[in-house]
């Protein structure tokens, strides 16, 4: 249980970081990841739309 408090704790310590000195290439990971939503969302809509 210690281990797994360790790692949180270091991966939000590693994602403060990230964004206090490169925040433009953060924001590029955080649009790049809600692009892929809103095309998985897409996608799904799809589907179930062709279903009918």
């Amino acid at each position: 249980m210690q281990v797994k408090k360790v790692a949180i704790y270091a991966g939000i310590a590693f994602t403060a970081f990230y964004l206090l000195t490169r925040p433009t290439d953060a924001a590029e990971v955080i649009r790049g990841a809600v692009d892929q939503v809103v095309t998985a969302a897409d996608s799904l809509a799809s589907f179930f739309a062709r279903l009918t």
